[in-house]
């Protein structure tokens, strides 16, 4: 199996999303991510980005849930991802409500990629200590999915706690819409085994997460690896690479689009559109 997703940042400088999405559509790939900066503080201690230099598209990228929603409106098939959502970020119940709406409104076809970030004075100005910054995603999460599963939900944990109550729309997906992992740390295929659905490393950035240590994760809490997507993200535009990574298990490859006019994207587009198009027939 094989499949192409694309992502991009999605700015006032960029192509629209609807004319992006349309075209992702009519390209026959499979999705369109959109990642999530709520704003940029102006001085930053994080080692992410050395120097604190910013790219000019993590200041201004849209709100991803409502670019989502655009381009669930001109598109009827692709798969509408998050790429990634900064659950620390979130007000979990907010967030469950949201999500809820885009899948039903799109017909089930969110894919939510999560992630806890890396900026410590964004997450802080949410009110998310860095250091507290995963056990706080991993029950935000929990919560999430209670809520889309149950009638009656409640949650009562060290981060989230509410009583019983009342949130619709449910998700059209069966228990939720996926949830896909981002991150390549060595703690990553637990966190995946206990609470997520997919996997999305970054391809280069540093970390100790491997696809083997994910198979002993599952082993570790009955869970088939089987059931849990593999994708790539940021993935490389080589056949010859790609088709290394599907012999390990991967299946979902996100490859990156110039955050750019059309003038600029739609080639690459194009590009990534005629490997994809390879790949499928190679392994069809």
């Amino acid at each position: 199996m094989f499949r192409a997703h694309v992502c991009i940042f999605p700015t006032d400088l960029s192509i629209a999303p609807a004319e992006l999405a349309s075209a992702v559509e009519e390209r026959d790939l499979d999705g369109l991510f959109f990642p999530e900066h709520t704003h940029m503080p102006v001085s930053s201690r994080s080692p992410f980005l050395p120097g604190g230099n910013i790219p000019e598209p993590y200041r201004r990228t849209y709100d991803p849930f409502i670019a989502l929603a655009v381009a669930s409106a001109v598109t009827s098939r692709i798969k509408l991802g998050t790429g990634i959502c900064l659950v620390t970020e979130h007000d979990p119940i907010v967030l469950a409500k949201t999500v809820a709406s885009l899948d039903r409104l799109s017909n089930g076809r969110v894919i939510l990629g999560i992630g806890a970030g890396w900026n410590a004075e964004e997450m802080e100005n949410h009110g998310t200590p860095y250091n507290q910054r995963w056990p706080i995603l991993r029950e935000r999460v929990l919560a999430m999915k209670r809520i889309w599963r149950q009638d009656e939900p409640q949650f009562h944990g060290n981060y989230v706690t509410f009583d019983a109550m009342w949130s619709y729309p449910k998700p059209v997906q069966p228990n939720g819409p996926p949830i896909w992992l981002g991150s390549n740390s060595k703690w990553i295929p637990d966190r995946v085994a206990e609470y997520c659905d997919g996997w999305m490393p970054i391809v280069g950035r540093a970390g100790e997460a491997k696809v083997q240590l994910l198979r002993d994760a599952c082993k570790r809490v009955g869970r088939r690896v089987e059931d849990i997507t593999l994708a790539l993200f940021y993935a490389p535009l080589d056949e010859a690479a790609v088709r290394e990574r599907l012999l390990e298990g991967y299946t979902d490859f996100i490859f990156g689009l110039p955050s750019a006019p059309r003038e600029e994207t739609l080639p690459v587009l194009d590009a990534i559109a005629v490997l994809a198009a390879r790949l499928r027939n190679l392994s069809a």
